[in-house]
């Protein structure tokens, strides 16, 4: 079965990732637990994601085309990064999201993706 791997992290998360004190401690968390998922064969995909404050959100309102700068929630996490991953069972992703740097500072969502559409 395919499990994302949801990454959520907070604002102070994604300022570790450019200070100059705290970016290598941070990246270097990732590092590892990327090289494990490649190594253990079970990772999919992967994408690491753009802090929110550079997102764009669009919205279909009416046949009208909303654009906003930004994110549209006002959240103290958002989605840093997405893994996807194939194991056994949701007991074996949760495993492996355990690993997950973000389960340590944020929080980490893990969902079944859904099969190819036919």
């Amino acid at each position: 079965m395919q499990f994302a791997i949801l990454a959520m992290e907070s604002p102070d998360d994604y300022a570790a990732r450019t200070d100059p004190q705290q970016a290598e401690g941070y990246w270097a968390s990732w590092a590892g637990y990327v090289a494990a998922l490649r190594e253990s064969g079970v990772m999919s995909a992967a994408a690491g994601l753009q802090p929110p404050d550079i997102a764009t959100t669009l919205r279909l309102r009416g046949g009208s085309v909303e654009v906003q700068d930004g994110p549209f929630a006002d959240v103290k996490e958002h989605l840093g990064g997405v893994f996807v991953i194939e194991v056994d069972d949701l007991d074996a992703a949760l495993v492996w999201a355990s690993r997950c740097p973000a389960a340590e500072r944020g929080s980490v969502e893990v969902r079944p993706v859904l099969p190819p559409m036919s």
